[in-house]
């Protein structure tokens, strides 16, 4: 009897880790991102991949108010990138700069390579702003800048991990996240506009 019941209880376990396999598979539930707090005390710490593999040291927006979004090229939000242009131009003579992080996290919606991610960009929306390689935003394989960005610890409240593609961090001059938007507020929101006029007047 004994024995019975402890193999019912493995078999229990196996189901149960099979189940929970499958539902991450097919996206019905997403990895917990990592809990460990990161190494890095500011966002000019990291050297990051621009879209074409070379390394870019974050450190190179030092004095400037940053825009960090991650991005997607096959996403109902995608639309978002005519006015995240439109931003950049507007601002960008005056110390303002977006940074575009490709993120496959959300259904897939950014399959494609750097080189097509790229294409894409130029082709369809004229895009002119820093875009780099793609990376993971969230979950066991999340990009040590982005658990930056979403730890507690690192940044005490604007953490949480990103809802979706599009997410968009402000970040002042001095490198500190001083806003963060939603997926769906778009770059024309004027909550958007008054808070980077405000950072460029500090």
């Amino acid at each position: 009897m004994l024995f019975t019941l402890k193999l019912i209880g493995f078999v229990f376990v196996l189901a149960a880790a099979a189940i929970a396999g499958a539902a991450y598979r097919y996206g019905f539930i997403f990895n917990p991102s990592p809990t460990e707090p990161p190494k890095e005390r500011s966002m000019y710490e990291f050297t990051m991949k621009d879209i074409d593999g070379k390394d870019v040291k974050l450190d190179a927006y030092k004095g400037k108010v940053a825009m960090i979004v991650n991005v997607a090229s096959k996403c109902g939000l995608t639309p978002q990138y005519e006015g995240l242009e439109a931003l950049y131009e507007k601002y960008k003579d005056k110390g303002f700069v977006i940074l575009g992080f490709p993120a496959n996290n959300f259904m897939g919606q950014e399959p494609g390579t750097e080189k097509e991610i790229k294409e894409f960009c130029s082709l369809k929306y004229n895009v002119t702003f820093p875009m780099f390689s793609k990376i993971s935003v969230k979950g066991t394989d999340q990009h040590p800048f982005y658990t930056y960005l979403t730890n507690k610890q690192s940044n005490p409240g604007f953490d949480g991990d990103v809802t979706w593609n599009f997410e968009k961090f402000l970040a002042d001059k001095n490198g500190k996240i001083i806003a963060r938007f939603s997926p769906k507020t778009t770059p024309e929101d004027p909550e958007i506009t008054k808070t980077i006029e405000s950072a460029l007047a500090q």
